[in-house]
């Protein structure tokens, strides 16, 4: 029985990549050397609750993986990372802190200020969406909610507060002496010099757990990768150290072009961006992400936050003409807009004042393998991933876009290691199974009113 149940087991390993109409989640096993979660997955009786909503749910705890790894450091602690939300990782770093360790902490100067800093005059000029944000926080922090921040409130919730009381150094990309980059987008962190941990998570409680005010959601759809590599880990201290110990950002860092480390049965590529405008497309960001695409065989496979990019579909669509399969998933508040590649791969095109894009080709062999998924409202789709041939995975910190090709700090990481590629493929064959597939009829609608008013 015993001997079967092996023979059982293996063959789901081995032939995971076939598909069926319904999947169900298995504990695939963890790469020795890179681990890799997601707060989506389907964790069965695997539960977690988080500190601050009380909430009981499946997924992995990104939030505990972060902690984990931080209260292992030895040595050093870098952290790059767009928005740091969370007490309990900041109560992580303090803590470490007054061990001795050192801390060394980049956020994008968007969200580099104290939340209980703000006067509300300041709040009540902020946009609504940044307003709406700081509302959550605000909330966050006022534990016993009676609309006032108490000074322990502040101390042990606020997690910019609990940083500066440790002496924690921050700086964010104002640090050049500029206005900022376009987002010092980043998400990663380096322990002691050997270990990464990285992907498309920001440290706060919408990218993780779920918004405070709404119980139904789960965080937006994220994902982590610790990978345990020295010389890989030089290489984000690297790009690390151009921004704190050079304080340069954005277009002020030298290009460098994709740096490959290879040991085992594991080959990363990694790439720090932004590149001017001026510069060839292919040696862009998304220059990268195409050269992979294109060398694709039988399927690539997407879960995007933002689509809009036309060489990028571009190339998806001479590899469709070459027979790949191709399915793709973008949040569904980015997906049908005018500027997003999905509607190229729909066979449509939206107006924006009755003009259209310039580059738009939407495809004449159109695809109904695009679509949105099922998540509760308020939660986004927040991954940057691609897998290709079910054995090769993009990823990192990288929106397919031309603000994050041009403008922002970013990291794209090449995978390629069978055990980690089946983990994305489950995740996305998970999202995929229920998704919203094709156009709409809002949206066939109003393609149909402005072909009519436009053209």
């Amino acid at each position: 029985m015993n001997q079967l149940f092996v023979l059982l087991f293996v063959a789901l390993f081995l032939f995971g990549g076939c598909k069926s109409d319904s999947i169900t989640a298995i504990n695939l096993p963890q790469d020795k050397d890179i681990q890799v979660y997601f707060n989506h997955h389907d964790t069965g009786n695997k539960k977690y609750t988080d500190d601050y909503r009380k909430v009981e749910r499946t997924g992995d705890d990104l939030e505990a993986v972060v902690i984990n790894a931080i209260n292992q450091a030895q040595s050093s602690i870098d952290v790059a990372v767009q928005e740091l939300q969370l007490p309990g990782i900041a109560l992580a770093l303090a803590e470490q802190a007054q061990k001795g360790i050192e801390i060394r902490l980049i956020l994008d100067n968007k969200y580099s200020r104290a939340i209980s800093d703000f006067s509300s005059l300041e709040i009540s000029e902020l946009p609504t969406r940044d307003r709406d944000r700081y509302q959550q926080y605000f909330q966050l922090i006022d534990v016993d909610g009676n609309g006032v921040l108490s000074e322990k409130e502040v101390n042990n919730r606020d997690a910019l507060v609990i940083l500066e009381n440790a002496d924690i150094s921050v700086i964010d990309d104002t640090a050049d002496g500029s206005k900022g980059s376009g987002l010092m987008h980043h998400k990663f962190m380096v322990i002691d010099g050997k270990t990464v941990i990285t992907g498309s998570t920001n440290f706060t409680l919408s990218g993780i757990h779920g918004d405070l005010g709404n119980i139904n959601t789960r965080g937006n759809v994220n994902h982590l990768v610790v990978i345990n590599n020295q010389e890989l880990a030089e290489l984000f201290t690297k790009e690390f150290n151009y921004m704190w110990d050079d304080r340069e950002f954005g277009l002020n860092k030298i290009f460098r072009s994709p740096q490959t480390v290879s040991w085992d049965n594991s080959k990363i590529t990694v790439q720090f961006f932004p590149i001017s405008s001026k510069q060839d497309w292919s040696l862009s960001a998304n220059g990268l992400i195409g050269k992979v695409l294109d060398n694709a065989n039988s399927s690539i496979d997407l879960a995007l936050f933002v689509f809009s990019d036309q060489n990028l579909v571009d190339i998806l669509q001479k590899k469709q003409q070459q027979g790949v399969n191709i399915k793709a998933l973008i949040d569904k508040e980015f997906i049908f807009r005018y500027y997003s590649e999905a509607l190229d791969m729909l066979g449509v095109a939206i107006a924006n004042k009755c003009k259209y894009e310039t580059d738009n080709n939407p495809w004449n062999n159109a695809i109904k393998t695009v679509g949105t998924a099922n998540l509760a409202s308020g939660d986004k789709l927040h991954h940057k991933i691609a897998v290709i041939d079910n054995k090769i995975v993009i990823t990192g910190s990288q929106n397919w876009s031309a603000a994050a090709n041009y403008k922002n700090d970013e990291t794209v990481l090449i995978l390629e290691n069978k055990i980690v590629a089946k983990h994305f493929q489950q995740e996305f064959d998970t999202l995929y199974q229920d998704a919203s597939l094709g156009l709409p009829e809002k949206v066939k609608s109003k393609v149909k009113q402005q072909n009519q008013k436009c053209n």
